[in-house]
């Protein structure tokens, strides 16, 4: 068992984890970030896209809508990136209560978040896909924001510092040593290695599964767990984001993100972490939620459906109080450190809030490990923006297509879909260079196979492109082909219909008639053999 030591170590590769790992490197802070799948699969990879404004919140949760503006400024500022400034619209229609809108204008004013009072006429000139039905409208600073992006480049940035990264690594147990946690064992959940990190401070932020890693030091950390569900359609109907003027319930926010429209988002209380089903319910609801905001779309192509579950913090004092409904609880994040509340020293947890806070709920975390260390070192993560080699914008299809044809990084053409060269591929297997990669690490870094086809022409492609690469003396190649065309499909399941259950169709004739996908990953026994013969 090899045995690491660093100053802190980082439990979660989502948004939080990965700007605090950031932030530790900032103030010169050797810390070590560990995750158990890639970086952003959690609750930061399977949200809408959307870079709140607080407008949402202004209401049942002000405290929150004021760190969401303030956030939203410095993101765009750090990260412009990881940012397509779409703007955003509340809108109301003759469906939604009419007393809410003073109440949710007095809110923003209170907020301090800028709005524009528009016309019906004006809403439609900017967006003909929307309703003439409109009541009420008005112009808010939302965004669409890449996870993604932005977490990687936290990650590379903290590398560039000092500090690193390790994906794949579970945390199987909590050292504790006199009254002090004082780091980790970890068990690769790929090669079952085990490793240990010792680290003079654990930050704990995974997210859903916060309340898992704080119970290995015999800590009860309640956290309400909340699944929603959100589904792309295939049309970027609209170019902004268009919310609900109403209070906060089930598919309200549509949101532009790249070429597809994203449909948010259903709330269903849940005790797994790790709870990513689908009820098709959920998809009838948003499709039926929407069609009175942009008529027609429910009889648009639905592309993909996913779910993430939602790491709600209820502190003690509110337990036992019911909110109207999931949508209501508050999306506040807690720093709890466990050597005040616990008399456990060496813990942090940091848990809630919203991937537009998260930098913020890193420097209120770091902030407290450092206490916890005996230094007092300045935040400076809001200074300057973040070091990115080449910005990448949003909503660029043609230009993607016209420097693969006439670029430097021409070459094959991987996926079709989302316009992903065999150069590209190359270079982002190497970026990993001795780490594990799957397919699906890569479809985060390229967006491979979240096109129309849903990997149905590039998953092959970039499996033996992947293979040639790295190699597969023990078969490996083939399993990772076929969990990276299993997680593709899961999130059509819910979707067979119309043009998506003929793009299934075809899917599912290329895998497992033509290449015999199933049978590769379970080879015939004996007597199937002699059927087959």
């Amino acid at each position: 068992m090899s045995t690491t030591t660093v100053e802190v170590l980082v439990i979660g590769g989502g948004a939080t984890g990965a700007a605090a790992l950031y932030d530790l490197a900032r103030r010169g802070v050797r810390a070590l970030l560990v995750e158990q799948h890639d970086l952003s699969t959690g609750t930061s990879g399977r949200y809408h896209g959307l870079l709140h404004s607080g407008g949402r919140y202004v209401v049942s949760d002000p405290a929150t809508a004021k760190e969401c503006i303030d956030e939203n400024r410095v993101l765009r500022r750090i990260a412009p990136f990881a940012i397509e400034d779409t703007g955003g619209l509340f809108v109301a229609t003759p469906d939604d209560p009419a007393d809410f809108v003073p109440k949710w204008v007095a809110g923003c004013a209170h907020a301090g978040i800028p709005i524009e009072r528009l016309t019906a006429e004006q809403v439609r000139a900017a967006e003909p896909a929307l309703t003439p039905r409109i009541t009420a409208a008005y112009r808010i600073p939302d965004a669409s924001c890449d996870s993604f992006d932005l977490i990687h480049a936290f990650v590379e940035a903290a590398r560039h510092l000092g500090s690193d990264a390790w994906t794949y690594q579970r945390v199987t147990r909590l050292l504790v040593e006199g009254g002090a946690v004082v780091g980790a064992e970890l068990e690769d959940t790929r090669t079952g290695a085990q490793r240990t990190v010792h680290a003079a401070c654990v930050l704990n932020a995974a997210g859903p599964w916060a309340g898992v890693v704080a119970h290995q030091a015999g800590l009860d950390v309640q956290i309400k767990l909340n699944r929603g569900t959100m589904v792309a359609m295939n049309t970027r109907y609209i170019h902004t984001i268009v919310n609900r003027l109403r209070p906060p319930s089930d598919g309200d926010i549509f949101v532009p993100v790249g070429t597809v429209c994203v449909l948010g988002t259903t709330s269903i209380d849940t005790e797994d972490p790790a709870d990513i089903h689908i009820e098709l319910w959920e998809v009838s609801k948003m499709l039926a939620e929407a069609e009175p905001v942009i008529p027609g779309i429910r009889e648009g192509r639905a592309l993909r459906a996913w779910a993430g579950v939602r790491p709600l913090y209820v502190p003690p004092e509110d337990r036992g109080q019911e909110a109207a409904n999931d949508h209501e609880v508050s999306r506040q994040f807690a720093v709890i450190d466990h050597a005040k509340r616990d008399n456990l020293r060496g813990l942090i947890t940091v848990v809630g809030g919203k991937l537009t806070t998260c930098r913020l709920m890193a420097e209120h975390a770091v902030d407290v490990v450092l206490q916890q260390l005996g230094k007092t070192i300045p935040c400076t993560t809001a200074d300057e923006p973040l070091p990115v080699e080449e910005p990448r914008r949003y909503h660029e299809l043609p230009h993607r297509l016209h420097k693969l044809e006439h670029g430097e990084r021409g070459g094959q053409l991987i996926c079709e879909c989302e316009i992903v060269s065999r150069p590209q591929l190359e270079a982002a297997i190497e970026a990993y260079g001795d780490q594990p990669v799957a397919l699906d690490d890569l479809r985060r870094d390229l967006r491979l196979g979240m096109g129309p086809c849903q990997a149905g022409f590039c998953g092959y492609r970039a499996a033996g492109i992947l293979q040639q690469q790295r190699g597969d003396p023990d078969g490996i190649g083939t399993r990772a082909l076929a969990d990276f065309v299993e997680e593709r499909f899961r999130g059509v399941y819910p979707l067979l219909w119309g043009h998506q259950l003929r793009q299934f169709y075809l899917d599912e004739l290329i895998y497992r008639r033509v290449l015999g996908l199933d049978a590769l990953i379970q080879p015939l026994n004996a007597e199937e053999q002699a059927d087959a013969g």
